[in-house]
């Protein structure tokens, strides 16, 4: 069985190595992308006109609802 003491120092060595590795890759930046572009897509499917700061806060409450499915996903993956 894994000894999760034994290889502490190791675990948080990848941990943080991997964490950098996705902020210097821009991963958040590349997700908030992604989100942006299924935003603007479905959007122009309605017929409506938005404001701008409509728009801006519609894409941070569907940006936030998505957020928290994957974080529950997240949280039931173990």
């Amino acid at each position: 069985m894994f000894n999760s003491y034994q290889y502490s120092d190791s675990y948080d060595d990848l941990l943080k190595g991997m964490i950098r590795h996705a902020q210097q890759n821009e991963v958040d930046n590349q997700i908030v992308e992604i989100l942006k572009q299924f935003f603007e897509k479905e959007l122009g499917k309605e017929n409506r006109p938005f404001s701008r700061p409509e728009r801006v806060l519609l894409f941070q409450q569907v940006a936030k609802a998505v957020w928290t499915d994957v974080l529950g996903k997240i949280d039931s993956a173990t």
